[in-house]
């Protein structure tokens, strides 16, 4: 019996009563819905700014000025968007900040994607973040996509996810054609070049050259007005067409395509909606390129954060650059992002004193990188003892992980 509450003293099931269950389960249910309205970051972006429109948040070019206790909306080309709401204390104190990426992995389309070989028609596609090639083939793919042509219109596709659209495929070899690659290392089996999409193999017969590509062009016009020539200016991306679903015969988990980072992203934009007049201005922010690199000008290694807290300070009094970077230098951030627990498949390789465990509440996560902490953020000790002292004051479940 001893070894049984040992073994269940951090499990959060354990530690809520019935009401706290059921509340657990009604949260479950607007998470998988967001998991399932938010397959891209554009999507998941437009998600939270419609929900924060209904709480109340208003668009920050709306405003003139800010008050303490007004809830500020920022979107910044359709793939960021920032929960503000203004505190009590100058800006120039700091802000509390919680940041979540809403990029995962995928598969991109190329500028030129478009081709036929061998009585089908495919999609050449690029990789998009850290995947593992072989798990992308021979699964339901939903394509989904932002279209601007040179007129200034923008189309917007998704189709694979309605009951009755078609989906996209990426073919595999079948097992008895396959000894040689069988015989590979698994990050050889599949490559880049294998992950091309299956997209038609009815051919157009008075087509003049491309009698299995020019069907497919045809369609894309007739129905969405897209020319090959638009995919240039495309932004299109593949994704696993199933749904988020229950997993186990308990319920008390979720599977699903996405849920690095959108898992964090929900949960924090969940709490931003409550805020309401905090000590110290409130940020969520929710931003896209994590994947690969927070790179690019909707990436956390733009000017984003700068520009952000400078277009706030300027309706508060004004900003100037040392303004601005005293804000920055006082605030507190959190990066909310996923870590692994310990699966029992694999107990190799985890180390299980500094790992998480399955259900056994959130990771803090205080430095990352590997070989001798190389390109890791190496969080101070005071602040994690903020961390440790907000968190136990009100009852948080929590847990240390690497």
């Amino acid at each position: 019996m001893a070894e049984v509450k040992d073994k269940l003293k951090n499990n959060s099931w354990v530690q809520v009563e019935k009401p706290e269950t059921d509340k657990i389960f009604s949260f479950s249910e607007g998470y998988i819905d967001f998991l399932n309205q938010a397959r891209t970051e554009r999507e998941a972006a437009a998600y939270i700014n419609k929900l924060a429109a209904q709480h109340g948040f208003k668009a920050l070019q709306e405003m003139q000025s800010l008050q303490p206790g007004d809830r500020v909306l920022i979107t910044e080309r359709e793939k960021i968007a920032a929960l503000v709401v203004i505190g009590r204390q100058p800006l120039e104190e700091g802000l509390n900040i919680v940041a979540s990426h809403i990029d995962a992995p995928r598969l991109d389309l190329k500028a030129r994607p478009l081709y036929e070989a061998d009585g089908m028609a495919l999609f050449k596609t690029h990789y998009y973040g850290g995947i593992k090639k072989y798990h992308w083939v021979s699964i339901p793919l939903a394509l989904h996509g932002t279209i601007a042509k040179k007129d200034g219109s923008v189309v917007t596709i998704i189709i694979g996810e309605e009951e009755g659209d078609p989906v996209f495929t990426i073919s595999d070899l079948l097992p008895h054609l396959a000894r040689e690659q069988m015989s590979k290392k698994m990050s050889e089996g599949i490559t880049g070049e294998h992950l091309n999409i299956l997209v038609g193999s009815r051919p157009l017969p008075e087509a003049e050259k491309d009698v299995f590509k020019e069907p497919v062009l045809q369609l894309l016009k007739d129905k969405y007005g897209i020319e090959e020539d638009d995919f240039t200016s495309a932004e299109i991306e593949l994704v696993p067409a199933f749904p988020a679903r229950e997993v186990g015969f308990d319920r008390s988990m979720v599977g699903a395509y996405g849920q690095d980072d959108r898992v964090c992203a929900y949960a924090s934009l969940m709490a931003a909606l409550e805020v309401e007049k905090p000590e110290r201005t409130a940020m969520c922010l929710f931003v896209d390129k994590e994947e690969i690199g927070s790179t690019g000008n909707t990436g956390l290694q733009s000017m984003l954060m700068e520009n952000l807290v400078a277009e706030l300070m300027e309706r508060m009094g004004g900003a100037d650059y040392l303004k601005v970077r005293r804000a920055l230098a006082r605030s507190y951030a959190l990066s909310a992002d996923v870590n692994a627990a310990v699966d029992p498949n694999y107990p190799e390789v985890f180390e299980k004193m500094n790992c998480s465990f399955m259900s056994n509440g959130l990771v803090v996560t205080k430095f990352t990188g590997s070989r001798g902490k190389s390109d890791s953020n190496d969080a101070n000790p005071e602040f994690i003892a903020r961390i440790r002292k907000i968190f136990d004051e009100d009852n948080v479940v929590w847990q240390v992980g690497e």
